[in-house]
């Protein structure tokens, strides 16, 4: 799981590996088409409504989660069978 940034808004929310999904959620509610990827070291975007990725700008800090956080992540608020819990959701 990985986290993913809104380029239009800030919003932080999690890729389409989670349960919730909540980065594609934030595109259907607002509209944002935009996102960055919020993992060090990455910095691709993707625009949900040409379905493709693309480079862009810089955008303003920070850009990434602070590389001591772990993905998922905080630690203390994943629960601790997370794998098999995501494995479950997604038909695996």
């Amino acid at each position: 799981m990985h986290l993913r940034r809104c380029a239009t808004c800030g919003h932080i929310g999690c890729c389409d590996s989670s349960p919730a999904r909540h980065a594609t959620a934030h595109f259907r509610e607002t509209g944002h088409r935009y996102i960055r990827s919020f993992e060090p070291g990455e910095t691709w975007f993707w625009d949900y409504v040409a379905e493709r990725g693309f480079e862009g700008p810089e955008l303003a800090p920070p850009v990434s989660r602070p590389d001591e956080q772990a993905s998922p992540g905080p630690a203390d608020r994943v629960p601790a069978d997370w794998r098999t819990q995501l494995a479950r959701i997604n038909g695996e």
